[in-house]
């Protein structure tokens, strides 16, 4: 079902994207990256986040980790990730599908600027074998709530 409301949130808020559905799964970064033939740092992971009382989605690329604190900076507390139970009660999305589209609950949605630097992203689609390919300017203007910086790259020791 999870897809099925990807699908049908895109068809209301971007007709222009589809949903891109593989042989392979695409539930985490490095098999993602396989099944769609791209470097893992294009793949857009969804992060289900609580900091203090607040509970965000953080999209980043998919080769960066989450910064404490840059994340304590950012939202005034330290973030702990949800366990793939409460992520699935408040998304509808199961861990390795979580995207920014079709969430059965409003959450925020915030683009990590490691995202910036790629012509294309992949954020997953609802479920562990769908994504789908949009820009990160595209991205943003569908789903986010700002851009923030919270998450540490590769380069920078993080992988």
């Amino acid at each position: 079902m999870s897809a099925e409301s990807v699908q049908a949130w895109l068809a209301n808020h971007a007709p222009d994207l589809s949903i891109i559905e593989t042989e392979l799964s695409t539930a985490t970064v490095d098999t993602a990256a396989v099944a769609l033939n791209v470097e893992p740092g294009r793949i857009a992971k969804t992060l289900a986040v609580r900091v203090g009382e607040r509970t965000v989605l953080v999209v980043a690329r998919g080769d960066a980790r989450l910064d404490n604190q840059k994340s304590k900076a950012e939202f005034g507390a330290r973030p702990r990730m949800l366990g793939a139970d409460e992520t699935f009660a408040l998304t509808g999305h199961p861990v390795g599908g979580v995207c920014p589209f079709g969430l059965a609950t409003a959450l925020p949605v915030y683009l990590d600027i490691s995202l910036k630097p790629f012509e294309t992203v992949y954020p997953a689609g609802g479920s562990l074998n769908t994504s789908v390919r949009v820009t990160p300017s595209r991205l943003f203007e569908l789903v986010a709530d700002g851009w923030i910086d919270v998450m540490r790259l590769p380069e920078a020791g993080g992988a």
